[in-house]
C-alpha cells in the first residue's frame, strides 16, 4: 500500500472521529445512527494510523506529498 494521505487529512480523521465520540459518550447520538458514526469514527482513525485511504485509490486522489 503506497501512502496516500496528507498530515492535514490525517489531523481532519482523528478530529471528526473525536468529535463523533464525543457526541455518543454525551448522549447526543443514539441508535443506529450512533452505530454507523462510530463504524465511520473507527475507520477515520484506522485509515489516518495506516496513511493509505483506499477510496481514493479509484479516483487517483493523493493528498500527501511527492516524494522526490
Amino acid at each position: 500500500m503506497k501512502k496516500n494521505m496528507g498530515s492535514a487529512d490525517k489531523i481532519i480523521r482523528i478530529i471528526l472521529a473525536i468529535i463523533i465520540a464525543g457526541l455518543y459518550f454525551a448522549n447526543l447520538i443514539s441508535g443506529t445512527l450512533a452505530i454507523v458514526l462510530m463504524v465511520f469514527a473507527l475507520v477515520f482513525v484506522l485509515t489516518s494510523f495506516m496513511s493509505f485511504c483506499p477510496l481514493y485509490l479509484p479516483f487517483g486522489i493523493s493528498t500527501s506529498r511527492k516524494e522526490k
